[in-house]
């Protein structure tokens, strides 16, 4: 049996644009018929909310756009790089991070920003970065791809990053989609990554200092 090909979506905590975008590319998936040849997860940078559900507003606009998704939040891991195909970063924040993360150059080779798949970008694919984002050098002219952190604002914050979620997402399924039929997922378990293991809700710190506005 051929080894599933495997994602997982990286924003700060793990309770707004990441959960959203596991959300939007799994029924992406499941409408091109790939939902049983990749397995999609989320993670955040940081722990302050592991084990958390997704922010009530993430919910809302799921909800609102026809999305189904239950979650708990988690970190991200180094040893995940051995099982992962391919690590989305939300914005050039984390696609700093997650670079600097990176055990090789292969691994570091595997990390893109959603925005980057998106229209009216230069054309990515899953074995290689796009033009200009190849080396932590070039990661400064990223900035313009962010999708932008919605957790201090309103649910209009929410709405704009599930429509920029959804427009990138549609190129990533195509990017995705050719490295399937090309075959050149990964078929070695990192210890510790299991994207199929229960999600509890447990005790858990607050997420990074700042005053939250009401939504």
């Amino acid at each position: 049996m051929t080894a599933p090909f495997r994602i997982c979506f990286v924003c700060t905590g793990n309770i707004c644009r990441s959960p959203m975008a596991e959300a939007v590319f799994r029924a992406r998936l499941a409408e091109d018929g790939l939902d049983g040849l990749v397995e999609v997860d989320s993670a955040g940078a940081g722990g302050w909310h592991e084990g958390e559900g997704a922010d009530p507003r993430t919910d809302a606009v799921l909800r609102a756009g026809g999305y189904e998704h239950v979650h708990a939040a988690r970190q991200f891991h180094t040893l995940w790089f051995d099982h992962l195909d391919l690590v989305i970063a939300l914005d050039s924040g984390h696609l700093r991070e997650l670079r600097a993360l990176a055990p090789t150059a292969q691994d570091a080779a595997r990390i893109h920003l959603l925005r980057s798949y998106g229209p009216g970008t230069a054309a990515d694919t899953v074995t290689g970065p796009p033009p200009g984002l190849g080396t932590i050098d070039d990661l400064a002219t990223a900035d313009g791809l962010d999708v932008p952190d919605p957790y201090y604002g309103g649910i209009a914050g929410f709405e704009e990053c599930l429509e920029m979620i959804e427009a990138a997402s549609d190129g990533l399924l195509v990017a995705v989609r050719a490295a399937i039929m090309s075959g050149t997922a990964v078929t070695a378990p990192a210890r510790g990554y299991d994207p199929g293991r229960p999600r509890t809700r447990g005790p858990h710190p607050s997420h990074p200092p700042q005053q939250k506005e009401s939504a």
